[in-house]
């Protein structure tokens, strides 16, 4: 049934798009924006997540990404192209987030500023929030980008899975900020331009792997391994770094990794 629906789905947005592999993107990267969009206007409408809602919707995205990683991204290019391409583009990966998280001022929300010394009493808190959700934004925009292009029914299914976790995600960025500015519609609007930048880098990974295809196998490690960064460094330690309820944690993590793998393997 799922199966079904993901190839009559592929084979609409084809039609609808003229055969174009951009025009599809664009719709997968319009789709991954209204659900973060949509998650983050339940900031206007309620005043506070639920206990726990933080700690679940960061560990579900955390289980999505990490099997995202490997399913539709590393283990396909490995497939192509066996593993010297895809594990130089991986290293590629690490290090571009790795670089842009070093030079980038960003702040976490519970593990609290990095970034170069220098600019943390020059930027406001919600800029340094608002960096840190493109930071990990990139990654997730150029893996679907990117599968689209090696596979459209597989990029399909990475949309979905990061759209759907990308709706919790929306929330649990949008209501903190309204908290720190006392008002929703501004951390409604940086959440919703946050999904466009996701947008564009879907589209500019389709677009630049298309013109060159014969490094895709270097684009799928190399998204594959920006995402297993974030989720690593960023994800894994900023939900387990406190005193937590670390059950739903974990729940919420297998609840991700088996959605993500329920969605793969209906292509099985």
């Amino acid at each position: 049934m799922l199966e079904g629906f993901i190839e009559n789905l592929a084979s609409y947005l084809l039609n609808l798009s003229g055969g174009s592999l951009i025009w599809v993107s664009f719709y997968a990267g319009l789709f991954v924006a209204l659900m973060t969009s949509l998650g983050a206007m339940v900031a206007i409408f309620a005043k506070k997540i639920p206990e726990g809602g933080v700690d679940f919707s960061l560990s579900f995205a955390a289980g999505v990404m990490i099997v995202a990683s490997f399913t539709s991204l590393i283990l396909p290019g490995i497939e192509s192209a066996g593993f010297l391409p895809v594990g130089v583009g991986i290293a590629l990966g690490v290090l571009l987030i790795y670089a842009v998280d070093r030079l980038l001022p960003h702040e976490h929300l519970v593990r609290g500023y990095e970034g170069p010394k220098g600019m943390k009493e020059k930027l406001r808190k919600v800029w340094l929030l608002i960096f840190a959700m493109i930071i990990h934004n990139l990654p997730e925009g150029l893996a679907v980008g990117t599968s689209l292009i090696y596979n459209l029914e597989v990029g399909l299914v990475t949309a979905i899975a990061i759209g759907i976790q990308d709706f919790p995600e929306g929330t649990v960025v949008s209501l903190p900020l309204a908290v720190i500015q006392k008002k929703s519609l501004g951390p409604v609007l940086v959440d919703i331009l946050s999904g466009l930048a996701e947008m564009v880098m879907v589209v500019i990974g389709a677009l630049f792997f298309t013109a060159f295809s014969s490094v895709l196998p270097y684009g799928l490690g190399l998204a594959g391994g920006a995402m297993l960064y974030v989720t690593i460094k960023e994800m894994i330690p900023e939900i387990y770094g406190e005193e937590k309820n670390q059950t739903l944690v974990t729940l919420g993590f297998f609840a991700g990794f088996y959605v993500m793998l329920l969605l793969d393997s209906s292509l099985g």
